[in-house]
């Protein structure tokens, strides 16, 4: 657990998130989302037609959305008050059947029958105590169920503002675990073993480890409105996980 903060404090930070915000983004998230992050999930997750599916800190539900589109059956879980209640009033007007519970993901409520995928994508490294947040996700898998997650790269989290200033990328800290300020709440930097080692520990077999960059194209487009864009066609800033549970 990364000390200092609690989850409980942490998810006040994120009940903070501003509505605008939430509303400001399209229908697949914001830019990283869009061109690096879903791709690959939906990728990891394959077809996702009448399966069961675990969206474990699904946020304003965008990506359960995705998913319930593509004719999944789907379960979002967050515990804030301004995102699940955005949530809510999107599957009120959209009425794609996806039910919403709030819960933290590391005290999750009986959920029923065992999910054939749950994904939870940008949300571990927001979590302090984030093991039994991991171990409850795994745990909500039947026997050969598939657990993803995504999460800022480890060794890349800083990416775009040192790039900015610097014309590279600079760490000097890799190994410790430490919380980081960031734009709305805290995240929690931790070493990529350490999210490894874990899935090893709830028995869960390793099926694809991802690294997306960037295509030189997209970031071209993109770099008038972001300057330092072009780093993430060069370096990952985030890293995606699929595993199955034994």
């Amino acid at each position: 657990m990364t000390e200092h903060l609690t989850n409980e404090a942490a998810i006040r930070q994120w009940n903070r998130f501003p509505r605008e915000a939430l509303e400001a983004m399209g229908p697949e998230g914001d830019f990283a989302k869009r061109h690096l992050i879903n791709p690959v999930l939906l990728r990891m997750l394959g077809d996702v037609r009448g399966r069961r599916i675990l969206d474990a800190g699904s946020g304003h539900g965008y990506f359960s959305r995705m998913l319930a589109t593509r004719g999944a059956r789907v379960t979002g879980i967050e515990p804030t008050d301004s995102m699940l209640s955005y949530a809510r009033e999107k599957e009120s007007s959209l009425q794609q059947g996806i039910e919403y519970i709030q819960a933290d993901l590391a005290q999750l409520p009986e959920l029923g029958d065992p999910y054939d995928a749950v994904v939870c994508s940008m949300v571990l490294q927001a979590i302090p105590d984030w093991k039994p947040a991991m171990r409850a996700c795994v745990q909500a898998l039947r026997p050969g169920g598939v657990f993803t997650f995504s999460v800022n790269h480890p060794a890349f989290e800083q990416l775009l503002t040192t790039w900015r200033e610097h014309g590279d990328y600079r760490l000097n800290r890799y190994l410790a675990e430490y919380e980081t300020s960031q734009t709305h709440a805290s995240n929690f930097h931790r070493p990529i073993s350490a999210y490894l080692n874990e899935l090893a520990a709830l028995d869960c077999r390793l099926l694809e480890f991802a690294e997306p960059g960037l295509t030189p194209d997209a970031a071209q487009e993109a770099q008038p409105a972001t300057p330092g864009i072009e780093s993430y066609a060069h370096l990952p800033n985030f890293m995606l996980v699929a595993a199955e549970r034994l």
